[in-house]
């Protein structure tokens, strides 16, 4: 069973990869190219829907399907490679995707997770070796961020709160 980060919280992840033994109620997750051919064939499904996305897709190009899907998993290849955060910022911010928004691949390390929540991932799927509690103790690292980023408590609400 798959375990993942979500909303400071480690959970078995109710979704599946299409691939994987699943019924047709339980969410999915299909490749990007695969939601782009078969457009015609998700319209009619009921249950959550998902895409997968890799570094080199344009977020943009998901924009007709955008309220259809639940959810959109972000491949971080490398610790180096910064393209799923610039998908991740232009997703909240510029086409204000508001579901699920999940980092998934070999760059989702310990270190990356404070900075992939404040570029607006909810969800950080561990890959093959990574504690997924290790995740989540990550993110309470810091405390206060001094740059803008996905929406949170105000920086003077965070360094003098209200008596």
């Amino acid at each position: 069973m798959r375990l993942i980060l979500r909303q400071r919280e480690v959970l078995p992840d109710p979704w599946r990869y299409s691939g994987e033994a699943s019924s047709a109620a339980e969410p999915l997750i299909v490749p990007w190219l695969q939601l782009q051919s078969e457009s015609a064939s998700w319209e009619h499904r009921t249950a959550p829907l998902g895409t997968r996305l890799a570094p080199a897709d344009a977020v943009e190009a998901l924009t007709p399907f955008l309220a259809r899907l639940s959810l959109i998993a972000l491949e971080l290849p490398s610790v180096g490679d910064g393209r799923g955060y610039s998908q991740a910022r232009v997703l909240r911010g510029r086409l204000g995707f508001r579901g699920e928004l999940r980092a998934v691949g070999p760059g989702v390390r310990p270190d990356q997770a404070f900075l992939l929540a404040r570029c607006g991932f909810d969800s950080l799927e561990p890959p093959a070796g990574v504690d997924p509690e290790a995740l989540r103790l990550a993110l309470g690292r810091y405390d206060v961020a001094y740059q803008p980023g996905a929406p949170q408590v105000e920086l003077r609400r965070q360094r003098f709160p209200a008596p």
